[in-house]
């Protein structure tokens, strides 16, 4: 019973990206509708969200426990990622590939594709959860992650301010917002959050529209299961949640934490590894292969890790 709830959570999204798709290969959709789409959210919807959702969910005291969680994606992450190094090093993965391989292997698609699947199977309170690992994933990604791709390609120089910026995305910017609000206990006028709440209601089926047409771009038809790619994987759906996993059980958390914690440790990859990957003349083939890959996985993982967590 559980599995068939799990299934019938994830349906509407698996509708949504099946949408997104259609609409592409019948070229209502195509690059520009994508990049319109990930700005949107980006810079608008998702911020509107999460100011929205965290003034509405969460008082002071619920914030500070929230703040101590933030500690167990970002430990989760580098373990996974020292474990990635290892396996690179235990089964010969090309060294022109460790870079890539390591960041598909720790890192995950947090927004596009972890945003809409918790919000479908846990609701909206799981939104600033959702977030906690977003800014810990993306800290991890544009310093740990970038510094090894650019290494892949050959190319000197350490942690760049550049990247350091990426950090300070529009939705990390409003959590900050948001956060300082609570803790100052000011209240926002019933208009900004009546308006920011209508806003960020978009944000779920734009991200999964987005997921649909990245989809169509993806080499499906160069794909094969070699050692590489099935390594990914298991990084993606059996290491990485476990190292989340295994923290969680050494610090309490809410429920709510621990199952959108271990959701978010078990997407798929992220897509800006294939464009960065891209950018520095990195194996930009490979990423696409592993995001087209662990994308395609999802669908049947994340039915099994809810039924695992015991149900939302």
């Amino acid at each position: 019973m559980i599995f068939l709830n799990a299934i019938q959570s994830v349906l509407s999204i698996m509708i949504m990206i099946a949408i997104g798709y259609v609409l592409t290969k019948r070229e209502w959709f195509d690059e520009h509708t994508s990049a319109m789409f990930s700005r949107l959210v980006m810079n608008i919807t998702l911020p509107a969200m999460m100011v929205a959702n965290m003034m509405n969910f969460f008082d002071r005291e619920q914030l500070l426990v929230m703040g101590m969680g933030f500690l167990i994606p970002l430990a989760g992450m580098l373990l996974s990622y020292g474990c990635a190094k290892l396996t690179a090093k235990l089964f010969r993965i090309p060294q022109n590939q460790q870079g890539v391989f390591s960041c598909m292997f720790a890192m995950s698609n947090t927004i596009f594709v972890g945003l809409p699947v918790n919000v479908a199977l846990f609701g909206d309170v799981s939104i600033p959860y959702v977030l906690i690992y977003f800014v810990a994933n993306t800290i991890m990604f544009w310093t740990v992650g970038v510094y090894g791709i650019r290494r892949d390609a050959r190319e000197e120089g350490g942690f760049s301010l550049q990247a350091l910026r990426k950090v300070f995305t529009p939705p990390f910017v409003a959590f900050l917002f948001a956060a300082l609000l609570i803790l100052l206990n000011i209240p926002l006028p019933r208009v900004v959050l009546d308006t920011a709440t209508t806003v960020g209601r978009i944000t779920t089926p734009l991200s999964l529209f987005f997921v649909g047409i990245v989809l169509v771009s993806l080499p499906l038809s160069q794909m094969r299961l070699n050692k590489a790619l099935v390594l990914v994987l298991m990084g993606r759906y059996l290491i990485s949640p476990l190292m989340v996993y295994l923290l969680l059980q050494l610090i309490p958390v809410p429920a709510i934490m621990r199952n959108v914690f271990v959701i978010q440790s078990a997407m798929p990859v992220m897509t800006q590894a294939v464009i960065v990957s891209r950018a520095y003349g990195a194996d930009d083939q490979f990423a696409a292969l592993g995001a087209s890959a662990t994308t395609i996985a999802s669908l049947v993982v994340i039915p099994l890790y809810l039924v695992l967590l015991g149900g939302a």
